[in-house]
């Protein structure tokens, strides 16, 4: 059996994956040991906020047509992949990550996790782009996967190992 997510479905998922990032990085920034490493991580908290609402947009803007499956995938890898997603084999987008901080966790151990997290963003918006409607500018979501490889050098350059 094949499930098959229209757009709206998967502007759905984006917009759930950066309100989860949003208040990852804002719940990230008050557990923070030193001002810098909060500040940043607020700004990052701030980036995702940007992406929802560029989302949020491309979502609203969809027409009725294309809210239904039109995806042509006559091997189903799409479909197999977003299943994965939804199935919680790549990443639970309904889960909220800032659980999984504690005020005991070293900065690096944040890092780590808020990385992991934006690795998970981008496998996702990579497999999302193929149901962006052309009309959208695909360079829209283009931008925002590039945000997000920025995010990871970022974390990377804050961690001390």
């Amino acid at each position: 059996m094949s499930i098959r997510y229209n757009a709206d479905e998967v502007f759905e998922m984006a917009e759930q994956i950066e309100r989860n990032g949003g208040k990852f990085y804002r719940r990230a920034a008050e557990l923070a040991s030193d001002a810098s490493t909060g500040e940043m991580l607020r700004e990052l908290g701030s980036m995702e906020d940007d992406h929802l609402k560029t989302f949020a947009e491309m979502r609203r803007d969809l027409s009725e047509r294309e809210r239904k499956p039109m995806v042509f995938d006559p091997d189903d890898e799409l479909s197999l992949y977003l299943r994965a997603m939804a199935d919680q084999h790549v990443f639970d987008v309904k889960a909220d990550p800032s659980e999984r901080l504690s005020a005991g966790q070293s900065g690096d151990d944040v890092l780590r996790i808020a990385i992991g997290l934006e690795k998970d963003s981008i496998v996702f918006y990579l497999g999302m782009k193929e149901l962006v409607p052309e009309r959208f500018g695909k360079e829209r979501l283009d931008g925002i996967i590039q945000e997000e490889f920025g995010h990871i050098s970022t974390l990377s350059a804050k961690m001390t190992d």
